[in-house]
């Protein structure tokens, strides 16, 4: 099929590619700026990785956190946990999006709650933070299909907001260096779409085979907790985009391994918060690691011990086991649930724990500590709803077979605080923007549990917010 000649610019709506919180939050925002938009998503279903997030998005300071003094501490552990890679010549574009970052936290939060009318009420502190600052409702929706069905609801009630499904953008169309569209097939059948241009299409954390085993070959046999699919930087990187941290792949330190299907490549996530309401992790028993340390921190000192064997599988995987106790089931009550539903975790005692005469050890130890009678010599603070003091071996616990799995890709299209797409000379390309993990720069070497679904809800609206005054201009 012969593609049609592209006429004179006349769009007659803003593009937003993507339908995770990223995409959700640009069509919001240009929906209320009263711009028309089309939503393209090339999954079956709606919300991306984003539906998926259960954690929190961090926010600081807000109404929700319980704090004597303003929590001011959320732009230095984003900066500490970017770590080397926030020192580079890109120092100056790196340190605008985390002031972005931060600065805007407390406004989405806002926006989330207020204008929105979603549940962030229950604070929690992630690893990597000084301070709890990750936000989740009280019911039982996890935080990120709160967000996005809330969003997908009033998107789909909007007149000015089309969504359409199965849709495979494979061009960004240009003119006179601007983009002015994109091509993209559905059912078989090649497409012209005229409009500004947001991206939102996510990373490539499933891409095994095609980018990340080009930027990341040393991963290509550890699991991943993201679908396989394409990665779509490169549709960017056409049009002259310039890619930043490519290499920067974040390995998630727990994700679940199913006893029921041990070697699916694909892992369900274990959730962050489970170690900040207060679980530990055990290998052999013992207690080997700071929990609320960060994600890169955690995994490192994982995969620093022998994988685990398996015959049946060219997986490299690891054996550790995550503990909670009754306290913590409390505070993370729906999410244990649903994982003890998946089959995910258990309902056990002390005593029937793999290595039993090391574990009650390490448990009594880390109750000690949560107790305040010891000091944690891994340098752990916070210990949050764990309230098992006197372990015995009929002590009640929840555990889970956790293993690091490929979760995120700092690494993407190097933007603005604007939310602009920038060519190979740090200048911005007209008629794009993009948001969430399609970009990099912002994350350096490790993300902040909880500053996904912040950086897709505060670059998001930027973006919708900066293509609808380029709209209005047209």
């Amino acid at each position: 099929m012969v593609m049609p000649t592209l006429p004179s610019y006349a769009a007659t709506q803003v593009i937003v590619v993507g339908s995770g919180l990223a995409g959700l939050s640009a069509a919001s925002q240009l929906a209320s700026h009263k711009i028309p938009v089309r939503l393209l998503e090339r999954s079956t279903k709606l919300g991306g990785n984003s539906i998926k997030a259960s954690s929190g998005i961090n926010g600081a300071p807000t109404k929700y956190q319980s704090l004597a003094t303003p929590d001011a501490k959320f732009y230095e552990d984003t900066v500490k946990s970017a770590g080397p890679a926030f020192i580079s010549s890109e120092n100056s574009q790196r340190q605008k999006l985390v002031e972005t970052l931060t600065s805007s936290s407390s406004s989405a939060i806002d926006w989330l709650v207020d204008e929105k009318g979603i549940d962030l009420c229950t604070v929690a502190q992630l690893g990597g933070h000084s301070l709890p600052r990750t936000h989740r409702g009280s019911g039982q929706l996890p935080p990120g299909a709160a967000i996005v069905t809330t969003l997908l609801k009033d998107l789909r009630t909007n007149p000015l907001v089309q969504v359409e499904t199965s849709c495979i953008v494979t061009k960004i169309i240009q003119s006179q260096g601007q983009a002015t569209g994109v091509e993209y097939t559905f059912g078989g059948e090649k497409r012209l779409l005229k409009g500004p241009v947001v991206f939102a299409s996510g990373g490539f954390a499933g891409d095994a085979h095609g980018m990340l085993a080009k930027y990341r070959p040393d991963l290509a046999d550890i699991p991943s907790t993201n679908e396989p699919r394409p990665g779509s930087q490169n549709l960017l990187i056409d049009v002259g985009a310039q890619p930043l941290d490519m290499n920067l792949v974040q390995v998630h330190p727990t994700s679940f391994v199913d006893p029921k299907d041990p070697s699916n490549p694909l892992k369900f996530l274990a959730a962050e918060l489970l170690r900040g309401e207060g679980g530990l992790l055990l290998h052999s028993g013992k207690r080997f690691v700071n929990e609320m340390e960060t994600r890169q921190h955690i995994t490192d000192t994982i995969m620093r011990i022998l994988p685990a064997k398996d015959t049946t599988s060219s997986l490299r995987q690891w054996d550790v086991t995550l503990v909670l106790d009754e306290g913590c089931y409390e505070a993370a009550k729906s999410h244990i649930d649903f994982y003890l539903w998946k089959g995910l975790m258990v309902k056990t005692t002390v005593g029937d724990l793999k290595d039993s005469e090391s574990a009650i050890i390490s448990i009594q130890d880390y109750s000690d500590m949560a107790a305040g009678r010891a000091e944690d010599p891994y340098g752990r603070k916070a210990f949050a709803h764990w309230t098992l003091g006197q372990v015995t071996l009929e002590s009640v616990v929840y555990v889970g077979r956790i293993t690091p799995a490929i979760h995120f890709t700092m690494g993407g299209v190097m933007f603005n605080e604007r939310s602009e797409v920038l060519d190979g000379n740090r200048q911005p390309i007209k008629g794009l923007w993009a948001a969430g993990e399609v970009t990099g720069g912002l994350h350096g070497e490790n993300r902040l549990g909880g500053s996904s679904l912040l950086e897709c809800v505060v670059f998001g609206r930027i973006a919708g917010d900066q293509a609808s005054a380029f709209y209005k201009k047209l």
